[in-house]
């Protein structure tokens, strides 16, 4: 396996979507400025659905148009979720785009007014045209181990559809802990059978730290051979749609994590800071992943203290 992470920024998307408080569009430039800055090349930066239903995302257009046109080697992800969508994405520049079916039904009409059926019909027909557009695609896999509505996801529901969503040829497939409720033996069991079926080089994992679970979670993933991880910078996210999902997990600890256990992950520690305390300002509260005391304490002894 790979002796470094892939990390898969959600920031701009999964965390904002839920704040209460509306981050303008020059404000998420700036994020998004700050992240390229800090290392990261693979970015969720928005979802193109209606901004009745997320008006934190009332300005993909024009942010996925910005980011395309300012960094165009970076690799920018607009969520989609129907042709609609599809096609404003398409029209903004967008080069890669996420799709999302679940397997619980009772989340999919929650979060996206059609069942998980319909959601994979769709995911299907859009595959197909990203494939004629040359689109990078990835498709996630929702409530892979839990459901907010429907409890414990049977780990054979899960392989069955990510097996099944395997055959539209995606270039990765994430598998989610959408609301952050599973447990770290749970994913990487789960991860282990993904890994023998599917190849391991293409999956991913989304995790959230609703129950402090995230990093133990990460871990297990990486022992199961995973190297792609999805992360929000200073932990901010979580569904609007599903009761308790608040927080991902953070790119600061994912990072650290990745040091500790001699991997790579590209991105400038200290730089990253910078961002966390840029956001901070812009959402008007503390946010940050569990190991901003400890960073803070070594930074007033170690100022250059510093790791890629």
């Amino acid at each position: 396996m790979s002796d470094s992470l892939k990390i898969y920024e959600v920031g701009p998307r999964d965390g904002l979507q839920n704040e209460a408080n509306l981050i303008d569009t020059n404000q998420k430039k700036a994020l998004v400025e700050g992240l390229v800055a800090a290392g990261l090349h693979h970015i969720e930066l928005t979802s193109f659905v209606h901004p009745q239903a997320v008006p934190q995302m009332a300005d993909a257009d024009e942010l996925m148009t910005f980011s395309r046109q300012s960094w165009p080697e970076r690799d920018f992800i607009g969520l989609v979720f129907n042709q609609r969508g599809y096609d404003r994405a398409l029209a903004a520049g967008c080069r890669s785009m996420a799709f999302g079916v679940s397997v619980s039904d009772t989340f999919s009409q929650k979060n996206t007014r059609m069942s998980s059926q319909r959601a994979y019909d769709i995911t299907r027909e859009l595959m197909t045209q990203a494939r004629r557009d040359g689109i990078w695609t990835r498709i996630y896999v929702m409530t892979a181990w839990v459901c907010p509505f429907e409890g414990n996801t049977p780990p054979q529901r899960t392989l069955a559809l990510a097996e099944s969503l395997w055959q539209m040829a995606p270039d990765e497939l994430a598998i989610a802990d959408t609301i952050g409720h599973a447990n770290p033996l749970d994913v990487g069991h789960l991860m282990e059978l993904l890994g023998r079926r599917l190849d391991m080089n293409k999956l991913a994992v989304h995790l959230h730290d609703t129950q402090a679970m995230g990093l133990a979670n990460a871990t297990t993933a990486l022992q199961a051979g995973v190297r792609i991880f999805d992360s929000s910078v200073g932990g901010l996210g979580g569904c609007p749609f599903a009761p308790g999902a608040a927080g991902n997990l953070a790119t600061e600890d994912l990072v650290f994590l990745a040091y500790k256990m001699g991997l790579g992950s590209g991105v400038d520690f200290a730089r990253l800071w910078d961002v966390v305390y840029q956001i901070e300002a812009y959402v008007g509260r503390p946010i940050g992943g569990r190991i901003r005391q400890w960073w803070e304490s070594q930074c007033l002894q170690e100022p250059t203290f510093t790791f890629r």
